[in-house]
């Protein structure tokens, strides 16, 4: 039943990414990621009580608190920096960067939790890697220009950095706490991260400018978010990290098919073949 929900996760998680950036065109990506998360906030607390697992709350260990604010934390950033990245980039440039994470995932799972590195996810991670990197397209003119024009990567590296250790973080976190709980508590983190960064940055004054139609994708944005998290971990709680995790990147379909019918982004052929690389390498990894 958790392989269900792996997909469900990527299913929801293809259209966040597109409703995000429809919903940032105008609005700081701060102030974007801050107010999805209030929606995502509410989604699954009102999860939690129809669950009713709020009682469990009383129950939750020192341990696994630690590893809930610690997971947090790391969303939060993940977040900070994929919005930024989206915000300044092409969709299908940030997003196969963001789901490479999944080869920093299996590196961790195999150090920390113990998880074999199988022949069949060490290919995998050849394709991924093969694949991101056609799907990267360096585009010629001045020199500049170039390095003015490519400041997204850096906060496309930083969100597939901060989301592996999301992964992990989040497996050792819910070993011991319902995962609708689990998630709620992880979410009060983020938020209070994501606001943080809207005060310090100077930001609040933002908020009262953004459009209705650029918040209604922003809260869209939430939703889906908030649906794709429940099952990511409810997909953790019973399953492998190093499966759950790669089945969850196929989300990139989702989202390069939305990105080429809806923002109009196109691809070259050396971007499918990456693509093709992509998927491929994260089928591979599902073989036992």
């Amino acid at each position: 039943m958790w392989i269900l929900f792996a997909f469900g996760s990527a299913f929801f998680a293809g259209i966040t990414a597109i409703l995000a950036k429809c919903g940032i065109r105008k609005t700081d990506s701060n102030v974007a990621a801050a107010i999805r998360t209030v929606v995502v906030l509410l989604f699954s607390w009102l999860m939690v009580f129809l669950a009713g697992s709020q009682a469990q709350i009383s129950a939750i260990d020192r341990r696994t608190w630690l590893f809930l604010v610690l997971s947090g934390l790391a969303t939060g950033a993940s977040w900070l920096c994929y919005f930024r990245a989206l915000q300044l980039g092409d969709i299908n440039k940030v997003v196969p960067i963001d789901k490479s994470s999944v080869i920093l995932t299996i590196l961790f799972a195999f150090l920390f939790l113990g998880e074999k590195v199988s022949l069949a996810k060490t290919a995998g991670i050849v394709l991924l890697a093969m694949g991101t990197f056609l799907m990267i397209e360096k585009k010629n003119g001045d020199m500049g220009k170039q390095a003015e024009g490519s400041s997204w990567l850096f906060y496309a590296v930083g969100s597939a950095v901060f989301a592996s250790l999301t992964s992990i973080l989040g497996k050792v976190g819910i070993s011991g706490v319902e995962s609708n709980l689990g998630t709620a508590i992880r979410t009060v983190v983020v938020l209070c991260m994501a606001w943080l960064m809207v005060f310090v940055t100077g930001k609040k004054s933002a908020v009262k400018e953004i459009s209705k139609r650029e918040l209604g994708f922003i809260c869209l944005s939430g939703v889906a978010t908030g649906a794709s998290w429940l099952c990511y971990y409810r997909a953790l709680q019973g399953g492998l990290a190093s499966v759950v995790v790669p089945v969850d990147k196929l989300s990139i379909v989702v989202t390069v098919a939305f990105s080429y019918f809806v923002l109009k982004e196109r691809l070259s052929k050396k971007a499918v073949m990456g693509l093709f690389f992509i998927v491929a390498g994260t089928f591979i990894m599902l073989i036992p």
